[in-house]
């Protein structure tokens, strides 16, 4: 360990600060910031050798969901820099070293900057704009170790009781029969039942390269730009579903209100079509709200999950704080109904083309 602090940072005595991050995934050995004197760097340490919960174990499977050295592969090939002309990138990777035990230590510039955990409406509607040209003029990007068919390996891929749907008790806890609004039940139930058809037409929509895990806690404002943290699960997806996912998780983890969510879709999305429009890209622009209407069915896991989970204590992402739970299920029961919005206009978009 010495020598990659020495390679990275010099010398000196070193100051190691956890950061935040899934604890629970299998790939992740763990993520710190070091630092050396006024030098800094983060450092990422990529495994096959982790227990995980069920749902997130590792796998050698470069197209699986979680392979676990995906992210190593990503930087090495820079295929980030695809995007850096449109004003998004990924941090610079000062060194990739393989340890002697198999894991990968990735080290990583320490990105100053504003979090997206801290954003207004316009500056998610420039990450938007700066994801459609970057998309739009990737366009398709194969790589052996990049993902497929990552929605419905992902959504699949762990224990969820969907049964609770249907399960009154569960519906008349009063966390959530206080905090959910009136008619949600029923159209999460019928969600659930079109996952298939939902995930069918994700698939068939036309393709770029994305991110697949673009969320306020993955990219930072610098001057402008969009660092994005965390390529881990990069690869082939739907024109306009990265914007799908950011959307509703800048409100699941409470750092915008639901009833800012029309406003910061009609902002994104809007956005997103400009930056599509600009880099040349030719795409019937009702196929691209369809991918961004159509990935509410990621979220098809979270209501059972938060009915589970009800009688709990409540402790943020990394599980290091707790939140306050009335103001979570009310802002996610919001959020939920926003998207079984999403959900309708999607069967109607598809129903058209």
């Amino acid at each position: 360990m010495e020598e990659e602090f020495a390679q990275v940072l010099g010398g000196g005595d070193a100051v190691i600060e956890p950061l935040t991050h899934n604890p629970g995934n299998g790939v992740t050995r763990g993520i710190w910031r070091v630092r050396r004197g006024s030098r800094s760097a983060v450092l990422k340490v990529l495994t096959r050798r982790k227990d995980a919960p069920e749902g997130w174990a590792h796998s050698d499977d470069p197209r699986h969901w979680n392979y676990w050295r995906r992210e190593a592969d990503v930087h090495a090939d820079g295929l980030p820099q695809m995007w850096a002309r449109a004003g998004a990138r990924a941090p610079k990777l000062l060194a990739l070293i393989e340890r002697d035990d198999g894991d990968l230590a990735l080290w990583f510039e320490d990105v100053p900057g504003r979090p997206g955990t801290s954003w207004t409406v316009d500056r998610h509607a420039l990450l938007g704009h700066q994801l459609g040209l970057a998309q739009g003029a990737a366009g398709e990007v194969e790589r052996p170790w990049l993902s497929r068919s990552f929605l419905r390996g992902y959504t699949g891929s762990r224990p969820v009781p969907y049964e609770l749907l249907d399960d009154d008790a569960a519906w008349r806890h009063p966390l959530v029969a206080e905090n959910f609004p009136p008619g949600l039940r029923a159209e999460l139930v019928r969600l659930h039942r079109d996952r298939e058809q939902f995930l069918s037409i994700m698939e068939s929509l036309p393709r770029t390269l994305c991110h697949l895990d673009v969320w306020p806690s993955n990219v930072i404002d610098r001057d402008g730009e969009s660092v994005l943290l965390d390529w881990a699960f990069a690869g082939d997806g739907a024109v306009g579903e990265d914007i799908g996912n950011h959307i509703p998780d800048s409100v699941f983890d409470l750092f915008l209100p639901a009833a800012l969510l029309p406003e910061l879709d009609a902002a994104v999305y809007g956005a997103y079509l400009r930056g599509l429009r600009e880099s040349g890209r030719r795409c019937d622009e009702r196929l691209v709200r369809l991918a961004v209407c159509a990935s509410a069915i990621k979220y098809d896991f979270l209501a059972p999950l938060m009915l589970a989970r009800a009688g709990e204590r409540q402790l943020d992402y990394g599980g290091a704080r707790p939140v306050d739970a009335a103001r979570r299920y009310r802002e996610r029961g919001a959020a939920l109904m926003f998207l079984a919005g999403w959900a309708e206009e999607a069967r109607r978009l598809s129903d058209r083309l």
